[in-house]
């Protein structure tokens, strides 16, 4: 109800004491429903309208929800009684206040159950229709047909949980706590958790391994190396849009003796940020800023310009996303991604690199933004990501097998485009800026 209202994001309240609070088995089943639920609302919708007196009639909230989460565990949980399922629904509904709706729930739950079988079926082929029209077309025009299918599939399935591992040592530890890794696709730092409660090791509780998607470790090991072909020795980063620290940290792993300021505009995320790099010490500054706005210039040797944005790579893992965002937002991220990308490039020495990335899949935000920021201030020119793969390989940070992927993915202007199905990963956009005046 509070991510429907818009009060909430999905991720905050699983991760919330509430949630922490249960068992491991009850925890998994919470971020099951929850997740689900987002992620199959539009299709639960339908296939719930099938049965409704008033098909066209507006639900309550609560009924609504209540809906959802039974014909979500009919048709796509099978270790959960259907009498259960749709029992719990009707008692919700009569808690939530609504007890005249409760004998609807319970009739169309019912009549679910008994044409099960044909939901089913339709489910196995309806990810296209779990998500907006207006989404699938545009990534239909923009990829092709069977790219958008590949982002709807995606979309619905429960992302990949990945963890952070720097050393064999955290690896074994994980392992004796009953964790078992498997090899990341692109990284060598990814391990992909086929079992075991990474919340519950002292690794995870110390912060000496974290879960982060490997596409979002791989935008910070190309920031983390950006500056080493810059011509001097990078003294200096910053992370203009920071929070909640996973990127900045592996600017640090991977800087060890460099400077770097991280800058959040929101304080409550900046406090939970500095709790997160306070084992980087006195050299990280974590700094209340709006990243558009910064006075610095020509100060840093590099600069990491990671920008709020539609989040349509994600929505697998933020499914409610999907349900919030309308096309008109998107010309307003991209107004705010140029604000910041030209204070990026503003804020670096001649010479020095801008690592310019977005976890959407809209051209607005990503080819759009970067073609209109070189069209409009001359200090800057795209560099393509090749060599920086390369690189990457060579120090034994990329695999063999990801370094192939990743060059298949360059556009012809040398940016970075991931897309959600045609890898196991969230979907990003990066590109490398170069500052020559």
């Amino acid at each position: 109800m509070a991510v429907g209202r818009g009060k909430a994001h999905s991720d905050e309240l699983l991760r919330g004491k509430a949630v922490e609070e249960l068992s491991a088995a009850d925890r998994n089943l919470a971020t099951a429903l929850v997740l689900g639920v987002l992620r199959w609302q539009i299709w639960l919708d339908e296939q719930v309208k099938r049965f409704l007196k008033k098909p066209r009639a507006k639900l309550d909230a609560e009924a609504a929800v209540a809906l959802r989460l039974g014909a979500f565990q009919l048709l796509f949980l099978d270790r959960i009684p259907a009498h259960a399922a749709i029992d719990e629904s009707v008692e919700l509904t009569k808690q939530s206040g609504h007890r005249f709706a409760s004998s609807m729930v319970n009739a169309v739950l019912r009549k679910l159950w008994s044409e099960r079988a044909a939901a089913t079926e339709l489910s196995q082929a309806s990810s296209v229709g779990a998500h907006p029209g207006w989404m699938v077309d545009r990534w239909t025009g923009f990829y092709g047909a069977d790219a958008a299918q590949a982002i709807c599939r995606h979309g619905q399935a429960q992302p990949r949980l990945t963890v952070r591992v720097v050393n064999k040592a955290i690896a074994t530890e994980l392992a004796r706590a009953g964790v078992q890794l498997e090899p990341g696709e692109l990284m060598t730092a990814a391990r992909a958790v086929s079992s075991g409660d990474i919340p519950a090791t002292a690794a995870f509780r110390e912060g000496r391994v974290r879960i982060q998607d490997e596409a979002s470790q791989l935008i910070g090991e190309l920031a983390a190396r950006a500056g080493n072909d810059c011509g001097e020795k990078v003294r200096t980063i910053v992370d203009l849009c920071a929070a909640p620290g996973g990127k900045t940290l592996i600017l640090a792993e991977r800087n060890p003796e460099t400077r770097i300021v991280a800058c959040e505009a929101s304080s409550r995320r900046l406090d939970e940020m500095r709790v997160r790099l306070v084992a980087c010490g006195d050299r990280l500054e974590c700094r209340l800023a709006d990243a558009a706005a910064l006075k610095e210039e020509s100060v840093f040797d590099v600069a990491l310009a990671d920008v709020p944005c539609s989040g349509t790579g994600t929505l697998g893992r933020n499914p409610e996303i999907r349900h919030r965002l309308r096309p008109e937002d998107l010309m307003r991220y991209a107004e705010r991604q140029r604000a910041i990308l030209r204070a990026a490039l503003r804020t670096v020495r001649i010479g020095g690199r801008v690592v310019y990335s977005t976890c959407s899949l809209e051209l607005e935000e990503n080819d759009t933004v970067v073609a209109s920021m070189l069209a409009e201030d001359p200090k800057g020119r795209q560099i393509s990501l090749a060599e920086s793969i390369e690189d990457l390989l060579r120090d034994g940070i990329l695999t063999g097998g990801g370094a192939a992927r990743l060059k298949q993915c360059l556009t012809h202007q040398g940016a970075l485009r991931l897309l959600p199905g045609a890898l196991p990963t969230d979907g990003f956009f990066v590109a490398l800026f170069e500052r020559i005046a």
